[in-house]
C-alpha cells in the first residue's frame, strides 16, 4: 500500500455473495492477499493492496450524500476478499464510521479467510462484532486436508475448524461456503465426510452450497483438460452433496443452495428439522430416469427450472426437450454442454 496514493474516487471490487445482492458494497482492500487457489478467477493476475482509511471514509461520504434511508439500503457488505486483514484498530474505525453515516444500516457483513481469523485475538474479534460488523463469510470449500492441499487453498482443517468457532464465539454469524465436486471423483468421498464433520464442529449460521465450475483461466483447467482432474458429473456431485448432508449431524445451521450453479435449488433449509426432506430431494432427483435426470440440467441451467417438480409442467418440459433437441444434447453429451454452461456463472 501507498499511504500516498491520490484519492481517485469512489471504488468498487469485483464480487459479492449473492446473499448481498442489495447491499452497499464498501471497498477496504483490493483484490486477494492469497490469491493462489486453483480454482477461483477472480483476482488472478492482481496485486493485493490495503486502501487508506482516509480513502475509505470518502467513499462511505459519497455514498452517505447519494443515499438515505427511503434508499431502501439495509446492510454494507466490505470489499473485497479478505478486509479482516487489515489491523483491528483500523476495520474498528471503518465500522464505526459506516454505523454513523448510515444509523439506520441493520447489517454489516465480510469476506474473510479461515487463515486470517484463526490469527486474531479473540477480544479484537468481539471489539470488531461491537463496533458493527454482523457477519462473516468464509470460503470453506472443503474441510478435507488432501482436497485443500490438491487445490492450494492455503488452509487446513484445523484451522478452517478453529476460525469457524472463533467467529462464532464472538457472536458474529457465520456462512461458511462449500464447494460440492472440488475433490473431484476421486476425493469426492472424503471431501463430503470431512467437511460435514468439521462443520458439526462449528456450526455455522449458514451453510452455503457453490458447486465447482472450471473456467478456462483458472490454474485448475489445465488439470482438468489435461485429465490430471476428474470432474464430477452433476450425479456424481448430487451422491456427493446426499452423503454431506446425511454425515451433518447435531447442528442448527441453515442450508443454503443460492447459486444457478446448483443443480437443486431445492436443498434447503434448517437443520435438524428440514434434513429428511432435503435428503428426500436428492435422492428424488437420482432416481429420476437418465433422460429426465439430462433434461432437468439442462432446464435448470438455462432458467426453466428451479425445482424437480416444474418437470411436470408441459409448457416448461417442452421446452427443455426442444433445447436438447436443437441443440443434439443426449444423456450422453449431457455433463459437456453443462459444463460449458457453467463457466457463464461465474
Amino acid at each position: 500500500m501507498n499511504n500516498e496514493e491520490s484519492y481517485l474516487g469512489f471504488e468498487q471490487g469485483p464480487i459479492r455473495p449473492p446473499s448481498e445482492a442489495n447491499s452497499l458494497l464498501i471497498r477496504v482492500t483490493r483484490n486477494c492477499p492469497w490469491n493462489r487457489c486453483t480454482f477461483c478467477p477472480v483476482y488472478k493476475e492482481t496485486n493485493f493492496s490495503i486502501r487508506p482509511i482516509d480513502h475509505v471514509k470518502k467513499d462511505i461520504d459519497f455514498a452517505s450524500s447519494h443515499y438515505s434511508n427511503k434508499a431502501g439500503i439495509k446492510s454494507v457488505f466490505i470489499q473485497d476478499a479478505n478486509s479482516l486483514i487489515i489491523k483491528p484498530r483500523d476495520l474498528i474505525e471503518i465500522l464505526i464510521y459506516i454505523r454513523k453515516c448510515f444509523p439506520f444500516i441493520e447489517r454489516i457483513t465480510s469476506y474473510a479467510r479461515a487463515h486470517t481469523i484463526s490469527r486474531i485475538k479473540d477480544e479484537d474479534l468481539k471489539a470488531i462484532k461491537d463496533a458493527g460488523l454482523n457477519r462473516i463469510h468464509i470460503g470453506m470449500e472443503s474441510a478435507s486436508d488432501m482436497v485443500l492441499e490438491m487445490v492450494r487453498k492455503g488452509v487446513n482443517k484445523e484451522t478452517q475448524i478453529k476460525a469457524g468457532i472463533k467467529v462464532k464465539n464472538a457472536q458474529i454469524e457465520l456462512s461458511e461456503y462449500v464447494m460440492p465436486g472440488l475433490g473431484g471423483q476421486e476425493l469426492s468421498k472424503i471431501h463430503a465426510i470431512e467437511t460435514a464433520d468439521a462443520l458439526n464442529q462449528i456450526n455455522p449460521d449458514f451453510i452455503r452450497l457453490r458447486t465447482l465450475a472450471i473456467p478456462n483461466n483458472t490454474p485448475l483447467y489445465e488439470d482438468y483438460s489435461e485429465g490430471r482432474f476428474k470432474k464430477c458429473t452433476d450425479v456424481m456431485v448430487v451422491e456427493e452433496i446426499l452423503m454431506f448432508i446425511e454425515n451433518l449431524n447435531g447442528i442448527t445451521s441453515l442450508i443454503k443452495s443460492d447459486h444457478i450453479l446448483n443443480l437443486l435449488e431445492e436443498v434447503e433449509g434448517k437443520l435438524p428439522e428440514d434434513k429428511e426432506r432435503i435428503i428426500s430431494v436428492l435422492k428424488k432427483f437420482l432416481s429420476l430416469d437418465k433422460k429426465y435426470q439430462s433434461l432437468y440440467q439442462i432446464g435448470r441451467r438455462i432458467g426453466l427450472f428451479s425445482k424437480l417438480s416444474d418437470l411436470y409442467d408441459p409448457y416448461r418440459l417442452k421446452k427443455a426437450e426442444e433445447a436438447c433437441q436443437n441443440f443434439e444434447i443426449t444423456p450422453n453429451n449431457v455433463d459437456s454442454v453443462i459444463d460449458e454452461l457453467m463457466k457463464r456463472f461465474i
